[in-house]
């Protein structure tokens, strides 16, 4: 098993990484799906379209961008762990989110597509070898190994519940 101590993980992502009390990354990511989905069943209609502050993502959007952003950290982690030695490119979330409109999406529909993504990237990340694990690329011009983008997936989620409960005034 990979210890975290094992990561090599950007400055960027140490906070995500720190929101990941679990030591093995299919543990992080299952308890993980089952707070968020917790959460995310908490939310009404009414807040569905919410946004705190002008020009801040509604809780659609966020939840959108959680997809997007780890179906980005699932394709780096398979793109290193099969040792392609090309660089993957950064993404803009801003950019993306104007460019992912969700507004004719139901909110049932966008957690089923969480859920499915969510047991795509646990079961990819359960199939990789603790060799594949320790495997770096360079996505974004940072080295990153494929562990720390598990750990990044899971830590990305609990950064969201946090704004999602501080922010957005969600509860269970």
């Amino acid at each position: 098993m990979i210890t975290k101590k094992e990561l090599v993980v950007p400055a960027f992502y140490i906070t995500y990484i720190n929101k990941v009390t679990e030591d093995n990354i299919t543990d992080a990511l299952n308890n993980n799906t089952r707070q968020f989905n917790a959460l995310l069943q908490a939310i009404t209609p009414q807040q569905e379209d919410y946004a705190y502050a002008q020009g801040k993502w509604t809780i659609k959007e966020m939840l959108q961008h959680i997809i997007d952003a780890e179906r980005v950290f699932s394709l780096r982690a398979v793109w290193f762990a099969r040792q392609d030695p090309s660089a993957q490119p950064g993404f803009d979330e801003n950019t993306w989110a104007v460019h992912a409109p969700v507004h004719h999406r139901s909110w049932q529909t966008m957690i089923a597509e969480f859920n499915a993504l969510r047991t795509a990237t646990t079961l990819l990340f359960g199939s990789f070898s603790d060799e594949q694990l320790l495997l770096t690329g360079t996505a974004n011009n940072n080295v990153i190994s494929v562990a720390t983008l598990g750990y990044v997936c899971a830590g990305h989620v609990e950064h969201h519940m946090g704004v999602l409960r501080e922010r957005y005034g969600c509860e269970l």
